[in-house]
Formats: structure tokens, C-alpha cells, sequence
């Protein structure tokens, strides 16, 4: 557990991508299995403790030390696993420990323990490892049994480190991984060329999705050729993958998959039994009603459920809208261009014919002038009624080959405009990891009538990022010097028609909230400007919100009247 510890130490100070990845060959290189193969399933997210709670780490502290002089620390340091690292008694400090000194276990054994031990025997077995492990130990610990692992290494830069162990692409280790298991012995064997690569039996397998990269309109359209590239809309769903295929016993296999490789697939059982095919689709999972693609917010109500009921089915019907065909049969496509994928789209969805299933239409443009209007007005190109349901428009090189990951040049994403809206800080919060020291999650509030008729503000978002290092130091600065209340780690800044910072917001989307006390809730909003220079007073008020939910309008300008 030591090195491990040690290691998530030295990645959380190091800013360097190359040096990260030295650091992650020289950890996996000399670690012995299956340390090692935990240690990738930590830092690529496939760990999960379920019973390793916040409330059982602060309850196992305040036993220790004084509860008030724990909160008192907390507070100040800002992340739970940092303050209890430090605060935690050291060998000898507290009664009874000292001569026979636990021994410091290991990354296997925690994780391994874990995944068997009951709920009522974790409190007494997380205390003993706490007090076998050092100081950086214990932080490690505590970071991994919460799902905290925050130390700027993305699941891609572990397993390039683990691939170019024997010479391998990352891409490689991508198209093996969700057949595979912690602590992956075959993985290891394979790169390290002792073995085969791995072999999936799964008839219906996830295959890594390609992804795309934002385009920058002044910099990557003029060095485009528009002749070169294929749009289509880009809709406001989440990204899945639907495969099937037969096992041995000859049963057909239905599987959808998330973005991630997460197995979804019980809780669309609706889109599930479309899954007749031998091969794979990649497309947009959404809600349709009466041929109409509803709201994000509608898709919602089918997300992450433990029990689907007939009720729910009914309401709330799943459909994909399908981009690109993986396989078909037996044989893979996404060695194939994407104009020959496409083509072979098209005849495999006509043959479906099946009403959950549909083709995610082209969007026809000449010249990027015309595509940008058309991302602008996706009504006035042929969207009708789903034009609400648009982010922008997805651009895919002809000529490409379906490749996992995030490769530059093939696919692009050109969305739509942010709404705009100016708001008011009224609380502040820690961050986490690297923003623990700093006030950096930002409630904002914009103005509408009170019952009594005055003006109030009124929270409407959450947001914590969007702004630079040295204005994350700024707004810092502010919080501590004008907060007027205290809650914990929350602080309360004096905001008012003449006191307050604005700062304008950009989001992507409005949706009713019974659990916002303004009856809205923003969707991805974040830091778009700090307002030094305006006045609360002048802030947004609420009917800008419910004109642009109402309207869908594209764009809000603070103090543009949107025409009625």
C-alpha cells in the first residue's frame, strides 16, 4: 500500500503529462501482480466500495480525537481524507498501540478485504489500517475507499503506461480492456509478452467508442475542406452502443453499453428486446413521445434506476438514434471509411425496421457558412419539431476509419452558443484534491419578486469551473474577505441590489426543478466572465430563464430583450 501511496503522492505534484507517465512505467514495471492490476483498476475508476462512507471515516476519527478540534481542522483544510491523514494519532499516541504495531498491509489485501468483509466489520478493519499506514498511507487509503482518486491521471494515461510496457498503443489495451478483470493477470502477461492477447467470449462486446474534438471556428474551419466532411446533428442524449450476437448454446445476446463499457442493459429492457441483430450500432440513447425527441430532463427519469416499472416503460419510452455501424455479423467495419460505414447504416436500419431504432439524419450543407446557419437554425434545415432536442452538429471526415479514443482531424463537435446570463455569488465552497486550500465551487442566485413584493435573489446553479488559476485566486480572495456566515465548509458572501459579484454564466439548457427553490435548474453552467465592473442590481432576473426554457431561445445577452 506504501508505494501505492507513494505514487498517487508524487502524480498529485507532478504537472507534466510525460513525466506522469514515466512515473506510471516505473510503478507498473516493478510492482509485482496483482498490486499492480489494482492499482490500474483504482486509477481507471473500475474500483467501487460501497460501504466506505464519508460518515464512518468522520465517526472512526471523532472517537480518537476531539470531534470539535476534527471539524475545526476539516474546515480548514477542506478534504475529508487529507485532514483525518493528518490528525489521525501516529503509532504510540493513542492508548494501547505501540508495542505491537500492526503490519502495514497491502494494496491487494485492502482492496481483496474489502470486497468480502461485512459492514458491520469494516469500522474495526479500516482502524487498524489506519493505523498501520503513514501519513501519505492513510490519505492514499482513504482517497481510494472513497472514489476520490483525484491526482490528474485520466484512465487513458494509465493504460498507455500499461501498454507501452511491451511496445503496445493504448488503443490496443482500449480494445481488450471491458472483457477483462481486476487485477487483469492476462493484461500484464500479454504487454509484458508472455502470453496471448486476451480473448473475449463475449458474443455481444463493447467496442471503445471514437470520440471527437471540439472545433474552434477561427483556427480549424479555414485549414477544413468542407468536401472532406459529412455533418449530422448533434443530440442531446447520452452515448451508447447497442451489440448482439449469439452464444455458444446458439441464444441471442443483447447487450447496451454506456459510453464508458458500463452494461446498462437491465434497465432498458424496452430498447433491449429491439437487439434481434448479429453486430454492433453506435448512437444516441433518447426519449421519444409521438415521433418527438424530448428534453434531456425527460431522458432523466430513466437514468440510473434500480427498478423499471411497466409505469415508467409507458411514460417514458427509450429509442436510439442510431451514428455509425461497428459490425455486422461477424465482420468488423471500423477498419472502413465512414462514407462506406454510413452507406452500410442505412441498409441495416431500413432492414431493422424497428420502432425503436432510427437513423440519425445528415445535415446537407455546401460551404461552412451554410452549416453554421444551419447549427444555428436547426428547424430552417429540415429538424422540425426535435430542433430543441439539437446540441450542434457532429462533422466526420469521409474518409475515416471508426479509431477508439480521441484522435485530431476525423470528428469534430460544433455546438450550439451557451445561454448567457449574469448572476450573483452567494456562496462558496471548498473544492477537492488541488482545490482544497481554495473557495472554488461558486452558488449564484439572479433576481425576481418576493410574495412581499420586494426583489430577492434567488439560487439557480452551482458552478466550479470555467475560470484560470489566477482567477480562482481572485474570487478566493473575495470570498474570504466578504463572507458574512459560516456553515462548515460553506461560506455565505454579502450579496444585495448594491453589494455582490456578478458573474456571468454560460450553460447549455434550462430544465424544471422541483428541487430548486427557484423552480429551474441549469444545465453544465460554469464560470464564463467575472463582472468586477457591474452592479447586482443589474444582474438577471428569473423570467430570462423561463422565456429562454419556454422559447429555447439560442442566446441570452445580459439586458438584450428577447422579442416577444
Amino acid at each position: 500500500m506504501n508505494d501505492f501511496a507513494h505514487l498517487l503522492d508524487r502524480l498529485a505534484y507532478e504537472p507534466r503529462r510525460n513525466a506522469k507517465l514515466r512515473l506510471l512505467q516505473d510503478f507498473f514495471r516493478h510492482t509485482p501482480d496483482p498490486d499492480r492490476g489494482y492499482a490500474l483498476a483504482a486509477m481507471t475508476g473500475s474500483l467501487s466500495f460501497r460501504e466506505a462512507k464519508p460518515g464512518l471515516i468522520r465517526g472512526l476519527v471523532e472517537e480518537r480525537v476531539d470531534p470539535v478540534l476534527f471539524r475545526m481542522s476539516h474546515n480548514y483544510v477542506g478534504d475529508l481524507a487529507e485532514a483525518t491523514a493528518l490528525i489521525w494519532p501516529r503509532r504510540g499516541d493513542a492508548p494501547g498501540i505501540g508495542h505491537n504495531n500492526p503490519p502495514v498491509p497491502t494494496l491487494s489485501e485492502v482492496v481483496e478485504a474489502l470486497g468480502t468483509i461485512g459492514k458491520g466489520e469494516l469500522p474495526a478493519r479500516l482502524a487498524s489500517w489506519l493505523d498501520a499506514l503513514d501519513e501519505t498511507g492513510r490519505w492514499a487509503l482513504l482517497k481510494l475507499i472513497t472514489g476520490e482518486l483525484r491526482v490528474g491521471v485520466s484512465a487513458r494515461l494509465a493504460k498507455t503506461a500499461v501498454a507501452s510496457l511491451g511496445g503496445h498503443e493504448a488503443d490496443a489495451v482500449e480494445e481488450v480492456w471491458h472483457g477483462l478483470q481486476a487485477p487483469y493477470p492476462e493484461l500484464f502477461a500479454w504487454v509484458e509478452g508472455r502470453a496471448g492477447p486476451p480473448e473475449s467470449v463475449n458474443p455481444a462486446p463493447f467496442r471503445p467508442p471514437m470520440l471527437s474534438h471540439p472545433i474552434e471556428e477561427e483556427a480549424d474551419l479555414e485549414k477544413l475542406d468542407a468536401d472532406a466532411f459529412s455533418a449530422e446533428w448533434k443530440w442531446d442524449g447520452i452515448r451508447v452502443q447497442l451489440a448482439g450476437g449469439r452464444d455458444r448454446d446458439g441464444k441471442q445476446v443483447q447487450k447496451i453499453y454506456s459510453r464508458t463499457g458500463e452494461d446498462i442493459t437491465g434497465a432498458f429492457p424496452d430498447l433491449a428486446e429491439a437487439i434481434t441483430f448479429a453486430g454492433a450500432l453506435d448512437g444516441e440513447l433518447l426519449i421519444l413521445r409521438e415521433e418527438r425527441v424530448q428534453s434531456f430532463n425527460v431522458l432523466q427519469q430513466r437514468l440510473n434506476r434500480k427498478a423499471v416499472t411497466p409505469k415508467l416503460l409507458q411514460d417514458f419510452p427509450a429509442h436510439v438514434r442510431a451514428y455509425d455501424l461497428l459490425a455486422e455479423g461477424e465482420q468488423d467495419l471500423r477498419p472502413l471509411p465512414f462514407a462506406e460505414r454510413r452507406a452500410r447504416l442505412e441498409a441495416f436500419v431500413a432492414g431493422l425496421d424497428h420502432a425503436r431504432i432510427d437513423l440519425s439524419p445528415l445535415v446537407p450543407f455546401a460551404d461552412w457558412q451554410a452549416l453554421a446557419a444551419a447549427r444555428a437554425d436547426p428547424a430552417s434545415v429540415g429538424a422540425g419539431l426535435d430542433a430543441d432536442a439539437i446540441e450542434g452538429v457532429m462533422l466526420k471526415r469521409l474518409a475515416s476509419a471508426y479509431q477508439p479514443g480521441r484522435p485530431k482531424g476525423p470528428w469534430w463537435k460544433w455546438k450550439r452558443e451557451p445561454y448567457l446570463v449574469d448572476a450573483v455569488m452567494m456562496y462558496a465552497q471548498r473544492g477537492h484534491g488541488k482545490r482544497s486550500s481554495f473557495y472554488s465551487d461558486y452558488t449564484f442566485g439572479i433576481w425576481r419578486e418576493a410574495p412581499d413584493g420586494a426583489e430577492e435573489l434567488v439560487p439557480v446553479g452551482k458552478a466550479y469551473h470555467g475560470f484560470t488559476d489566477e482567477e480562482l485566486g481572485k474570487l478566493d480572495r473575495y470570498v474570504r474577505n466578504h463572507t458574512t456566515k459560516r456553515f462548515g465548509p460553506v461560506r455565505e458572501v454579502e450579496y444585495g441590489v448594491a453589494k455582490g459579484l456578478v458573474l456571468e454564466i454560460a450553460f447549455e439548457g434550462v430544465q424544471r426543478s422541483t428541487r430548486h427553490k427557484s423552480g429551474v435548474a441549469m444545465r453544465f453552467p460554469r464560470v464564463s466572465r467575472i463582472r468586477w465592473d457591474k452592479p447586482p442590481a443589474e444582474a438577471d432576473r428569473i423570467d430570462v430563464l423561463e422565456r429562454i426554457l419556454a422559447r429555447g431561445e439560442k442566446e441570452v445577452h445580459p439586458g438584450r430583450e428577447i422579442a416577444g
